[in-house]
Order: C-alpha cells, then structure tokens, then sequence
C-alpha cells in the first residue's frame, strides 16, 4: 500500500512536469501598419505588451509593415500570421486607409475597407484564432473635431465598432480614447506632440496608452 501511494504521487509529479513541457505559450500576433511596425521598438506598444506578460505563458509577434492599409493586410495574412498559427490576433489597421485618401489618393474607400475587414475577420476565425479589433486613432490631435480627416477617422472608426457588435468580438476603441485624452492633455491645442510624434506615428505616451488598453484585452 506505501508503495503503491508513493508510486501515485512520483506518477502525479511526471504529469504535471509533462503538462507544463508540453503547454505552448499563448501566441498573440499584432497585425497592422507602421504604427505596429515601430511598436516592436524599444517603447513601442508591442514591446510593452510583451514586457507586462510572463515569456512562458505568452508568445508576441508583432506584424506590422509602414503603408499598409486593410488590403494590404488580406493580401500578406496567409504568410504573416495564419502560418504561424497564432492564438489571437489583434488588427490595428485603418489610418493609411484614410490618410492616404487625401495624401496619394490611393486610400480605400469606406465600402471597401469594412469588406475586407470582414474578410480578415472571416479567415482568421476560420482557423480557430481568436480575433481583437481596433478603431483607427489620429491624424492630427487637436481637439474638438478640427483635424481635417476627423470626419473620415470617425466614420471608419463607426464602422468597426459595428463589425466588432457583429461579430460580437473584443473592440480597443482607440478613437474614443485617443480623442477623450486630447481634451485632457492638450490645453494648447497642439496638433501633435501629445501622443504622436508627427501626427499619426506614436511617442512614448502614445504606445503606453495604446499598450495599457490592448493588454486587458490580449490576457
């Protein structure tokens, strides 16, 4: 019976050193633009991300490339994140998309982006990844509405905020939180300097209040 139970408990200890060779950590790729892309940066978003969660229990990839807009994103998803078989992934997409519209004329039309949006989402639930969307943020901080694309920004952002109740999946409305921050914290009206560092690409504050809204979301 003494061996029997101690045979029992040196089997127990064998499983559980099993079990945790065996548990794969959990793999969240960040799939989006320049703005992800410089978020695997020293400060970036995707950096602090990765120092707040445990190394053994999470696996971060970031997958961001500058100019992209959602169909470029489409177009790269097979090899740059359902390859890799990602757990979770988070789209942060939509401000070339707009920006790009006014700039080079080569931005996407409002249909057209929820389209493919949909898309994305479709074909990553369609290997059993988890999916976190995010509303596009800034193109300019000032406040009030007076940013020349704001009207653009909000409307884009409107229409993944539908997806997300659609889908009923996880939203980071970074348009929301990106503008309630302005009022805060820029009394002077600066329209960057604040959470950017040339309107759009984030600085330091910017990729900590990105990180500290996708990390409750990403756990």
């Amino acid at each position: 019976m003494k061996n029997l139970f101690k045979t029992s408990i040196l089997l127990g200890f064998c499983l559980i050193a099993f079990t945790s060779m065996t548990l794969k950590p959990k793999r969240i790729i960040f799939f989006g633009d320049s703005i992800t892309q410089q978020g695997v940066s020293k400060n970036g978003y995707v950096t602090l991300i990765r120092k707040a969660l445990d190394s053994t229990k999470y696996d971060i990839i970031g997958a961001g490339i500058g100019g992209n807009k959602v169909y470029d994103l489409y177009l790269r998803l097979e090899d740059d994140v359902l390859n890799k078989k990602p757990d979770l992934v988070v789209i942060y997409v939509g401000i070339n998309d707009v920006w790009h519209k006014q700039s080079s004329h080569t931005g996407t039309d409002y249909d057209k982006y929820l389209k493919f949006y949909q898309a994305l989402i479709n074909k990553i639930q369609g290997v059993g990844s988890k999916v976190v969307l995010c509303t596009p943020s800034v193109v300019g901080e000032k406040k009030d509405g007076t940013n020349e694309l704001d009207a653009d920004l909000n409307k884009y952002a409107d229409g993944i905020r539908a997806l997300a109740l659609k889908n009923n999946l996880p939203l980071c409305d970074l348009r929301k939180v990106f503008t309630d921050y302005e009022v805060k914290h820029n009394p002077e009206d600066n329209e960057k300097g604040v959470l950017t560092t040339d309107r759009v690409h984030l600085n330091d504050a910017g990729n900590k209040l990105v990180a500290d809204q996708l990390l409750p979301l990403v756990r």
